[in-house]
């Protein structure tokens, strides 16, 4: 029986956490003999190992801003300038791959600014003599919609996709929660658990006693940051803080002044999790990947969820931690005494249990997919 071939269409705008969830997908089926072509919207991060995948890089766009109404490549050409010629490379890697199962990362229940350039190529896939299995993969918790945009997305996902993979552990944040629309889609959902991209634990005793910020691979580094020098500033010089940004001297220049001296910015780092595990603190916002890292670290947990123009994504999913009792909350517009505050109730909390999530999504994901690869005739979830 030849290799199933399954092609993943991801498209990261500010954050990389998209990326990263979708290469660990790839890696997961790679592992269960499955050939894998990852079409790449934006440019991976540094510390994102790729391995063996084979990536076909369209002309990389983000985000100006979280209002994500600002669309450009790398150079500031605007995406609708660009679309032509991504959706032209889309179509032609496709094609030339003919895959047995497409996994769509977000679309159409997001990114759907990209519809012009995936929902073509996709439709061509399906009109011809061997159409692939096409599913949709998302993360635990979705940006809150208004019901008439949330209904139209799931009606776009109807007519477009066999399956919804739901990164998630419905038994802790049911999808349902953050996005009621999902209910219309039934059986489709599946739940596929966490999608786990870290390496194994490990102890790392370099950021012992210390604690860590994380401010995420994206754009959106310098505000966290800013708030936790001054709030590092009131606390004094009684505990170090080590500060792992995407780019230190571009945060460096935009804060325009000298660090304290107990804290240190470095660039973000692959063995995050290995330095967690000494930390007496991480402070971070909650996006997906972090909050994976933190919960299999095991370390005190302080969020400060990023909801810059009206996002709630990373506001729902630190709020179901802290009603667990996992983690402690602070708002980022909170200012740096209530952070300095958080964080000296945080350190003088009881070292967390690690929670019992289902954190087998990626090798899940990767199972469900070769399975319906290698039935395409038995369309929609098993």
């Amino acid at each position: 029986m030849s290799a199933p071939r399954v092609l993943i269409w991801v498209q990261h705008l500010l954050g990389t956490g998209h990326t990263v969830r979708a290469a660990a997908v790839g890696r997961a089926l790679l592992a269960h003999g499955a050939d894998v072509l990852m079409v790449l919207g934006g440019r991976p991060p540094p510390t994102l190992d790729l391995g063996d995948l084979r990536v076909e890089q369209l002309p990389p766009v983000f985000a100006t801003d979280a209002t994500f109404q600002t669309i450009v490549g790398e150079d500031g050409t605007p995406y609708a300038a660009l679309q032509h010629l991504r959706r032209e490379a889309f179509a032609r890697a496709a094609r030339d791959f003919a895959p047995d199962a497409v996994l769509l990362e977000t679309f159409p229940l997001g990114r759907n600014m990209m519809a012009g350039e995936v929902e073509p190529v996709v439709t061509s896939l399906q009109l011809g003599e061997h159409p692939p299995y096409i599913a949709c993969s998302v993360r635990d918790v979705l940006a809150r919609k208004a019901p008439e945009k949330a209904a139209a997305m799931v009606a776009r996902a109807e007519g477009l996709v066999d399956c919804v993979l739901c990164h998630g552990d419905p038994a802790f944040v049911p999808l349902t929660a953050s996005f009621p629309a999902a209910r219309r889609l039934g059986a489709r959902l599946r739940y596929t658990g966490y999608v786990d991209a870290g390496a194994a634990p490990t102890r790392n005793t370099e950021a012992n006693g210390e604690i860590v910020l994380s401010a995420g691979g994206g754009r959106s580094a310098t505000g966290l940051v800013r708030l936790a020098v001054e709030a590092a500033a009131l606390l004094g010089e009684t505990r170090r803080w080590r500060m792992l940004v995407p780019q230190p001297d571009a945060v460096r220049a935009e804060l325009g002044r000298p660090l304290p001296e107990h804290v240190a910015l470095e660039r973000n780092r692959s063995d995050f999790r290995a330095l967690l595990s000494g930390a007496a603190l991480s402070v971070s916002q909650a996006g997906y990947n972090t909050v994976v890292d933190v919960m299999v670290a095991g370390c005190r947990a302080l969020f400060v969820p990023f909801a810059d123009a009206g996002e709630t994504e990373q506001t729902d999913r630190a709020g179901a931690l802290a009603a667990r009792g996992m983690a402690r909350v602070v708002a980022a517009d909170a200012g740096p005494q209530a952070l300095a505050e958080a964080v000296d109730a945080a350190l003088a909390d009881p070292a967390p249990q690690r929670p019992l999530i289902d954190r087998d999504g990626a090798d899940r994901a990767a199972t469900m997919l070769i399975e319906a690869a290698r039935a395409p005739s038995a369309k929609g979830p098993a």
